[in-house]
């Protein structure tokens, strides 16, 4: 009996006897035609002018690519190998002839070619074909259009790093994107084939993926949006598909993608109901891609979720869900409908109604039952103790349910909680055991993750890629604005590290100290030093272990650390260690709008910056030592005091960074978000030149100030008849312009120095002072409605996703500013021009404008200002 080996071999040798035949009878055929030996391009080319031998040749190569069908190894065979040459070389002859007698049948030989012969093959001959294909793409006869684009379609789809420029630039040449254009608009208007429309489309769509100059001009072409939104809604779901592939393209493009938005009664609708689970699984897969790809910005992840959030929210829900038998252990396969559903509910890492959609749709529960299974099952009591609870996460994640997608899981968990409201009310919708579930599960998970990096190398841990999502959504969770989620974390985490919670401290802090000290990083020194940062983090904020970090030095290496970003000798973005935010939708973008996460791109900045603000806000609630804790924050050098102020001015760190910044700094008496304006406008602070109104206190004190300041900075501190939502514009700048300085009397209970330092924040947008003259102005603060400012003055921690405080003076040249107005700049025309003005009845196109304003962003203004340049007065305008 012949063993399996010897079949093979045998099979083998039958394959090859068959395909040597096929390969005779080729070269037989192909001896008919000639050679020669073209100049330009220093190669044989074979030639033949007589059409039956053309046939006869065509028929050959057909047959012997049909003989290498399904077999991988017999594409490789040596005798394939020498025969490509011959087989192109005579198959760009025929297509080049353009013989309507054979021009189908070469076509279609063309895609048996680069179909079935591997890549690197054809690469000597890849630009000949791409001319040869792209010269054919506009032919009348349907059967050599449909094929020549199938077949290029294939080779662009192949096409190496290496080869891409090359063809792109070929394709430019030969106008290949603007022939496709006038394709499918001929088929909109004409009777072709359904397939040849579905051809050009997908060929359409793999260059524009490939080649981003094309995107924008396809989206801006109003005819062929117009048709291709018309043929979606009356087409099977092979047509939808291709659609959706070219639009998924289409969208890299960030300008493209918003204009697509812009459709708001047909487009968002669209693609969300392509998700749908009535539809087939292939479709469904493109219309995540799609939506990945349109809202990968927050601007546009807000709109759709305006326009049809619920709809969107309850796609990714049921996609997450619909995970079959066969991936119970998901891989990265993303072909896998949970994977790309995952990866579009990270659009939760922004703040919107969305949120509150996922509650609403049991994202809690979803994000239990993949995490692990059977859950339901086991939760068939509605309380369940804490010994309970953490038995069952114990034993559920030691089964790696869907291993493949946890990091989105912990991802996804930890963006949900840092952006619920203060209010979140898990017994609202039934789920506070679902909640406390995920909540022990992310801390179970954190002590294990920890206690892996301090026991073992960490090369030795298998997933070390997912460490740093659990860690995340722990510290996420931790700094949660819901107050049950945050303080039954930090309870949670507590009782898990009962143990091994010292000697991990204890470990991060060596780790760190040494990883802080290292002149270059790989990528897993990177990431040990972010894993360990962020758990350091975490740790810090339980009070049981502030005595160890600040007796271990703590402060003092997370400063190291800091002091180096800051001299950008270390620079790590999250991507550069999460493989599951790779995504080729991000790697092939283009005029991206984007402002980048709210933590910025230097993640390790970020972390480091929040654990020095939770050490010091655990020591400020301690105060078991205030010597010790003032020698800790004292001994952090001036210098860095210095370079984290030009970080709060520079609107080149992210919002996150800039946050943390001005909470560190408020223990160095400054309190504040300061600017370059604010720096100018500052000037004029205390100065009589250019003010209008005087503050004057009880006991007879006064301050002059600049009432247009006062407008958009504290309109609080105006009297109530000079508000502009009280009057109009036009009353208040009559009853303003009759005195040139005006007093406004302040209640007795407003304190001198509070209101200089509340001044000092309005004009410069931060202040300096100490302890007790800080405590003096919370009260102002809060009456005066400065919300920005009465945070920091008392030190809360600043919300995940905050946008940073602006000083932004555009509303004085508003209704809010204008009627304080004191110079108009009027234009110089001739011409009739419409021109009306809410302050006064000139017809002169001009602006109400201030002089204290001007003057502090131009030398040139300030010089006229002030050498007595010619004005005409307010009156004598109106």
């Amino acid at each position: 009996m012949k063993s399996g080996r010897d079949k093979e071999k045998q099979n083998d040798r039958c394959i090859s006897s068959h395909m040597q035949t096929l390969h005779r009878r080729l070269l037989h055929t192909l001896n008919l035609g000639n050679r020669h030996f073209d100049e330009k391009t220093k190669r044989w080319r074979w030639q033949c002018a007589n059409i039956e031998v053309q046939k006869n040749v065509l028929r050959s190569i057909g047959a012997f690519l049909d003989s290498l069908l399904g077999d991988a190894r017999a594409a490789r065979h040596a005798v394939v190998k020498e025969s490509v040459p011959d087989i192109l070389g005579a198959l760009l002859w025929i297509l080049q002839c353009k013989s309507e007698a054979l021009l189908s049948m070469a076509s279609t030989v063309a895609v048996k070619l680069v179909s079935v012969l591997p890549n690197p093959l054809l690469q000597s001959h890849m630009l000949d074909l791409v001319y040869c294909l792209s010269s054919l793409l506009s032919s009348h006869q349907v059967e050599v259009a449909i094929p020549c684009a199938t077949a290029l379609n294939f080779v662009i789809s192949n096409l190496s790093a290496t080869s891409e420029k090359e063809v792109m630039e070929a394709l430019k040449e030969m106008e290949t994107s603007f022939q496709i254009f006038g394709n499918i608009k001929d088929f909109a208007e004409g009777a072709k084939k359904i397939e040849y429309f579905e051809e050009m489309t997908l060929l359409l769509s793999t260059i524009l993926w490939r080649w981003p100059p094309s995107r924008f001009p396809v989206c801006n072409d109003v005819i062929l949006m117009k048709g291709l939104a018309n043929i979606h809604t009356k087409t099977d779901s092979s047509t939808k598909l291709a659609l959706l592939k070219l639009y998924t393209s289409i969208a890299l493009c960030d300008s493209a993608a918003r204009k697509l938005i812009e459709d708001e009664e047909v487009f968002p609708q669209m693609f969300v109901q392509a998700m749908g689970k009535s539809n087939p699984h292939a479709i469904r897969i493109e219309g995540f891609r799609l939506a990945q790809c349109l809202l990968r910005s927050q601007d546009n992840c807000l709109k759709v979720v305006d326009l049809c959030g619920e709809a969107l929210v309850e796609a990714i829900i049921c996609g997450m869900t619909e995970t079959r038998l066969s991936s119970k252990k998901i891989g990265n396969n993303h072909g896998s409908l949970s994977v790309e559903a995952c990866q579009l509910a990270l659009i939760t890492r922004w703040a919107g109604d969305h949120h509150t959609n996922f509650w609403k749709q049991g994202i809690d529960r979803v994000l239990l039952n993949l995490l692990i299974e059977n859950i339901q099952d086991q939760l068939f009591e509605p309380v369940l103790s804490l010994e309970k609870q953490i038995y069952i996460a114990k034993e559920g994640l030691k089964g790696n349910y869907h291993l493949g997608i946890r990091s989105y899981l912990w991802d996804i968990l930890g963006w949900l909680t840092i952006h619920c409201g203060e209010n979140l009310n898990p017994c609202t919708h039934g789920s506070e055991l679902c909640i406390n579930l995920l909540i022990t599960c992310a801390c179970l998970s954190f002590v294990d993750t920890l206690e892996k990096w301090c026991r073992i190398c960490q090369k030795d841990i298998d997933d070390h890629f997912q460490s740093e999502p659990v860690l995340r959504a722990v510290l996420m969770m931790i700094h949660s604005p819901c107050n049950s989620i945050s303080s039954h974390t930090r309870f949670l985490l507590s009782d898990v590290l009962k143990v091994k919670g010292m000697p991990c401290l204890k470990s991060l802090l060596h780790t760190l100290d040494y990883t802080s000290s290292l002149e270059s990083y790989g990528s897993f020194d990177k990431l040990q030093l972010v894993v360990n940062l962020i758990g350091f983090t975490c740790l810090s904020s339980l009070p049981e272990y502030q005595r160890c970090i600040i007796e271990s030095k703590g402060i003092k290496v997370i400063v190291l650390l800091l002091k180096r970003c800051l001299d950008n000798d270390i620079h790590i973005e999250r991507q550069s260690f999460i493989p599951h935010l790779h995504t080729t939708c991000h790697e092939r973008s283009c005029c991206c709008f984007d402002k980048g996460d709210w933590e910025g791109s230097n993640v390790l900045l970020f972390y480091s910056l929040l654990g020095l603000t939770e050490i010091l806000h655990q020591c400020d609630l301690l105060r078991e030592n205030p010597q010790q804790f003032s020698r800790e924050v004292t001994n952090i050098s001036p210098q860095l005091v210095s370079k984290l102020q030009e970080i709060c001015k520079s609107s080149s760190f992210s919002p996150g960074v800039r946050w943390y910044v001005s909470y560190l700094l408020t223990y160095f008496g400054y309190y504040g978000f300061p600017t370059e304006l604010a720096k100018r406008i500052g000037k004029s602070l205390n100065m009589e030149e250019y003010s209008d109104m005087k503050l004057v206190l009880a006991k007879g004190e006064s301050l002059s100030v600049h009432a247009v300041i006062l407008a958009v900075r504290c309109p609080s501190l105006l009297p109530p008849q000079l508000l502009p939502c009280r009057k109009s514009s036009k009353e208040i700048a009559d009853n303003f312009v009759r005195e040139t300085m005006r007093e406004v009397r302040l209640s007795s209970h407003v304190d001198y120095e509070a209101l200089v330092l509340l001044l000092e924040y309005v004009y410069l947008g931060c202040l300096h002072g100490s302890e007790e003259t800080a405590k003096k102005l919370k009260i102002l603060a809060k009456r005066c409605n400065l919300q920005p400012l009465f945070q920091m003055l008392h030190r809360h921690r600043p919300k995940w996703g905050l946008p940073f405080p602006s000083f932004n003076l555009t509303s004085s040249f508003g209704l809010a500013g204008s009627c304080f107005s004191d110079v108009i700049l009027a234009a110089k025309s001739n011409e009739l021009v419409r021109w009306t003005c809410n302050i006064c009845s000139n017809t002169v196109p001009h602006m109400h404008v201030h002089k204290v304003i001007l003057q502090s962003g131009c030398d040139y203004l300030q010089g006229l200002f002030r050498s007595g340049m010619q004005e005409r007065h307010q009156k004598d305008l109106g």
